[in-house]
């Protein structure tokens, strides 16, 4: 049986309101509400999610089907960025970079990917430790984090060439009963399922 780490779709960016507290564009509850379609949120037995309201959204979509409550999963938000605030996409993209370049160094003052790292791993851990491996489950975050993740249960070094195409909506699964990588990145909407 499976396991998946899913990613919040497209946000509605408003530099006045804290990242974690952006919430979920038009197209971004369209997808999500296309992936609950699916046959897979159907066969749910759990889900979690980071405590940031893009997450929590995309969460709740998808649990629907299946008819699981929402569990908030702590220590599993974003990679600490409040550093250096709200950074328009360019600069962004230019700090996602050398932050994955860089797992043991702080971009200004951001949390580092080797700590975020062992944040996520230490928070799934937890999560797996006490789960019946034969319980679909998923886990509902953020990109930087699912890259982080997926780097882990890969058993490659960080790197930004593990993280997802398409800027969210991805999922990645892997085993439950090795914790190993089963499949990398895909559409949340078009997976095809635990029969993978």
């Amino acid at each position: 049986m499976f396991g998946i780490y899913v990613t919040h779709p497209q946000v509605r960016i408003d530099p006045d309101v804290p990242v974690p507290r952006w919430g979920l564009s038009e197209l971004g509850v369209s997808r999500s509400h296309a992936a609950a379609r699916l046959d897979w949120t159907a066969q749910l037995g759990r889900i979690l999610s980071s405590d940031e309201t893009k997450a929590l959204e995309t969460a709740a979509i998808l649990a629907a089907p299946a008819g699981v409550n929402v569990e908030v999963m702590h220590h599993a938000g974003e990679n600490d960025r409040s550093a250096t605030g709200f950074l328009v996409p360019e600069e962004f993209e230019k700090a996602a970079n050398w932050f994955f370049a860089n797992p043991g160094q702080s971009f200004r003052g951001w949390e580092r990917a080797a700590d975020a790292q062992a944040r996520i791993v230490a928070a799934v851990t937890s999560v797996l430790d006490g789960h019946d491996p034969s319980t679909p489950i998923a886990f509902v975050g953020h990109g930087g984090m699912g890259t982080l993740l997926k780097c882990h249960l890969a058993g490659v070094p960080i790197a930004r060439s593990q993280d997802q195409p398409g800027g969210g909506g991805n999922l990645f699964a892997f085993s439950l009963a090795d914790r190993r990588l089963a499949c990398d990145w895909e559409p949340f909407e078009l997976w095809q399922g635990w029969q993978q």
